[in-house]
């Protein structure tokens, strides 16, 4: 078997994945196409594992071990997913980006003293100490 094949197979798989990773916005997109860059690895084990005819199929095991943490990621990953979809109404990564951004920011940083809220224990105790 000429390895050629296979690992061109994998090299475009692999191309595509990375594409999807960096130019799409859902972040379900992005799951699969880092499934789709993982299958691209597997490919090449399994290929090399062939061409080298290594005895012990070292390159088919850990095929399947990377398999099993490819499925635990995408059940892990999705169950993200959906939390943060259900709890900002979008799964849009950009949006989720500019939404964590803004939400650190403090938007009036001199606020004005009449309109501030009363000041609690805590902030009467630091005003002490100081």
């Amino acid at each position: 078997m000429h390895l050629a094949y296979p690992a061109v197979l994998a090299a475009l798989l692999f191309c595509t994945g990375l594409y999807g990773v960096l130019a799409r916005r859902n972040a379900i997109l992005v799951l699969m196409s880092v499934e789709l860059m993982l299958n691209a690895v597997n490919l090449n084990l399994v290929a090399f594992d062939v061409w080298l005819r290594d005895a012990l199929h070292a390159g088919q095991a850990l095929t399947l071990f990377t398999i099993a943490v490819a499925a635990a990621e995408i059940g892990i990953g999705l169950a993200i997913v959906l939390m943060v979809h259900r709890n900002r109404g979008t799964s849009d990564i950009d949006r989720l980006r500019d939404t964590a951004e803004h939400s650190h920011e403090d938007p009036d940083p001199d606020p004005d003293p009449d309109t501030a809220p009363p000041a609690g224990p805590h902030d009467e105790k630091a005003e002490a100490a100081a």
